[in-house]
């Protein structure tokens, strides 16, 4: 039985963290799943987000997975903890669903050297304080501005990120977050679309600031699971096959992973929920 690495997101984003971890770990079987049809999620109650992600997880445990990463800051943020506390009791004890917050949290320390860190995300992980919250826990040290940005999700899907209203909602945004705090050195992309307007983001980023994107720290983070927990390890499957789920039309999927990947897939629509 193919038991593959299931990777989740609201929509497209997660491409970014997925291909971080295949360049790094080419090895095994990956399942993609994006719940396009409903996304995005970032203005979604938590409720909601809980709901919809539940039933993603559902979807791949179904389809033989038997770990999952959440490749959604929202997700993360808002229905991890209760997926881990409420939901694999009952789905099955052995399984296990990992999120891009906490990794990349446990980096800025060695990343800042003023102890301020930023974080650019949408609306409703800054309304979570998901980032605050989990420094505070590691580093409380570390001080630690947000600031929401709902323009970029739709700017990166509808393939507006050489735009000049992609620049003008960049600089915004970076220029509301400084002013917060002058001595913010790392900013991290507290999304995973935020990736395709990096070159955007550093531009418009002061000497000293650095763009901290979440998908190399996710892979490495992932390789050290699976080195720590041997028994998670030994129940994946590695043949290097990669498979993709959409809630939407295949081939609309197919032509927008195009610009996450630089290559064409093939993709299922599915139904969740």
């Amino acid at each position: 039985m193919n038991s593959p690495i299931g990777i989740f997101d609201s929509g497209y984003g997660g491409l970014t963290i997925f291909e971080k971890i295949r360049a790094l770990l080419p090895e095994y079987d990956y399942l993609y799943l994006g719940d396009n049809a409903r996304a995005p999620y970032g203005t979604r109650s938590f409720e909601t987000v809980y709901r919809f992600t539940r039933e993603a997880v559902a979807c791949l445990f179904e389809r033989g997975c038997p770990l999952v990463i959440l490749a959604c800051n929202t997700a993360s943020a808002k229905a991890l903890r209760s997926i881990q506390e409420n939901d694999l009791p009952r789905f099955d004890p052995s399984r296990r669903v990992l999120g891009v917050i906490r990794p990349t949290a446990e980096a800025v320390d060695s990343l800042s050297r003023t102890g301020h860190v930023g974080v650019l995300g949408t609306t409703g992980t800054v309304a979570s304080q998901s980032y605050v919250l989990e420094i505070a826990k590691l580093f409380p040290h570390i001080t630690v501005h947000s600031e929401a940005c709902p323009m970029w999700v739709p700017l990166v899907e509808n393939r507006e990120c050489a735009s000049p209203g992609a620049d003008y909602f960049v600089e915004q945004h970076i220029r509301r977050l400084l002013t917060r705090d002058a001595l913010i050195d790392v900013v991290i992309l507290g999304c995973t679309h935020y990736p395709l307007l990096l070159d955007k983001i550093r531009r418009f980023l002061p000497a000293g600031v650095t763009a901290f994107p979440q998908g190399a720290r996710v892979a490495a983070s992932l390789k050290d699971y699976l080195h720590r927990h041997p028994e998670m390890d030994a129940r994946l499957t590695k043949g290097g096959r990669c498979r993709f789920l959409t809630t939407e039309a295949a081939p609309t999927f197919a032509d927008a992973a195009s610009i996450f990947l630089n290559c064409r897939v093939e993709a299922e629509q599915v139904k969740i929920g």
